[in-house]
């Protein structure tokens, strides 16, 4: 008997653990293999928040190719979540907004009825009032039915303040619920222009990871070499920019547009703070070469400036702004292709019309700086320079010459 009454009770504490009791729910982690359709707008938050700085962390750790898609996946992984979170306040905001729809057509109803029976009630409140106690006392047949007249008429007016008391809330409650509604319609749009930007960012996001593949083949020798070479290269660049003393920013078209109407400075306030295809680099820190190919096209009648260049990815190496100089597949505008020359053949190409562009300084990958030579005069050269204007003498700033290029 004992057996079996114990063997009852477990029974029913078990169904009250199952049924009734309090259940912990799960510890949201990052995981980025979790289905983001099936989160509450609690748990999608929480998702977010855990892994934003796994993510940002996972930058610093970039070491390969492999390590460098995992963190672009994570990237996407992350703006999808967002998107997701945006997509479900927008719900939530309609639905709150067509709420507020119908409590402002029942409050506008409401106001109508009582506006109109406040009306009613003030005119005949207004007949009433012309009415004497003397005439009250004539009218009534005993002091039983004074009493009912007076009470009658202080009953009446009561009722009238109440039903005004009625009006104006009605009213206040209609005015907020309209200043409600304008505001859950601005958080509407600047959800739907959040997600929009979102959404941009994830395609982007996806761009940058393809272009990667493409730049690289999924290949990890190539990825690392190009990646050495785009850091050596553009901290040459960097390097020179710093130690020129012409690092400063100038106005638009300070230096003018040169003999030729060809020349730029990647130091204009145009375009100098503009970011170089993917990559955080700027034209006034690294865009020397951009510069260059930009005065080049220009001559040869490319409507161009270092700007159009720098927003073009293609022109770069995976998302850096190692330049991908050597274009001779993928013609630059104007259907030109450009071509590495004997530094012997300088004289040559500038006696057939043909600009040339040459590195000076470091010669490691071509040059640490970039100029673009328009004519030879004795025995010095006249170039346009990114960093110290047009139509200058190449010996007042260099004295070597580590690569030649032309366009034809």
């Amino acid at each position: 008997m004992v057996k079996k009454f114990f063997l009852i009770f477990t029974f029913i504490l078990f169904i009250l653990a199952v049924f009734y009791l309090p259940k912990n729910k799960f510890a949201i982690e990052c995981n980025l293999n979790v289905n983001l359709t099936g989160l509450s707008e609690k748990e999608l938050q929480e998702l977010i928040n855990k892994c934003t700085p796994i993510i940002n962390n996972l930058r610093s750790q970039i070491s390969n190719l492999s390590s460098q898609i995992q963190y672009m996946d994570s990237q996407i992984f992350l703006t999808t979540a967002k998107i997701k979170e945006t997509e479900d306040k927008i719900i939530k905001t309609k639905k709150e907004i067509e709420v507020l729809e119908q409590r402002i057509v029942g409050l506008d109803e409401s106001l109508d009825y009582l506006s109109k029976l406040l009306l009613a009630k003030i005119v005949q409140g207004y007949k009433i009032r012309s009415i004497s106690m003397f005439t009250l006392i004539i009218d009534s047949n005993n002091m039983s039915d004074l009493i009912s007249r007076i009470k009658y008429l202080k009953d009446t007016q009561e009722y009238n303040q109440r039903l005004l008391i009625q009006v104006q809330q009605t009213k206040l409650n209609f005015e907020e619920q309209k200043k409600l509604r304008e505001q859950k319609n601005i958080e509407l749009a600047q959800l739907n222009q959040l997600l929009n930007e979102q959404k941009q960012s994830l395609n982007l996001q996806k761009i940058q990871k393809q272009k990667l593949l493409a730049d690289t083949q999924n290949d990890e020798n190539t990825y690392q070499t190009l990646l050495s070479k785009a850091r050596a290269q553009l901290a040459s660049f960097k390097s020179f920019v710093q130690t020129s003393g012409a690092s400063s920013i100038i106005t638009a078209n300070a230096f003018g547009n040169g003999s030729d109407g060809a020349y730029y400075s990647q130091r204009d306030e145009r375009w100098a703070n503009k970011f170089i295809g993917y990559s955080s680099e700027t034209i006034l820190n690294v865009g020397c070469l951009i510069t260059s190919v930009s005065m080049v096209l220009k001559k040869n009648g490319v409507n161009i400036d270092p700007s159009i260049i720098a927003s073009n990815p293609d022109y770069f190496y995976l998302n850096t702004a190692y330049m991908k100089y050597r274009n001779q597949f993928n013609p630059w505008p104007g259907g030109l292709n450009n071509y590495q020359i004997p530094i012997s053949q300088i004289d040559e190409e500038l006696s057939n019309g043909r600009y040339v562009i040459v590195g000076v300084g470091g010669c490691s990958y071509g040059g640490s700086h970039f100029v673009v030579l328009t004519k030879k005069e004795g025995n010095d050269y006249i170039m346009h320079d990114p960093i110290y204007g047009p139509d200058i003498k190449f010996s007042a700033h260099y004295s070597n010459i580590c690569s030649a290029e032309t366009f034809k």
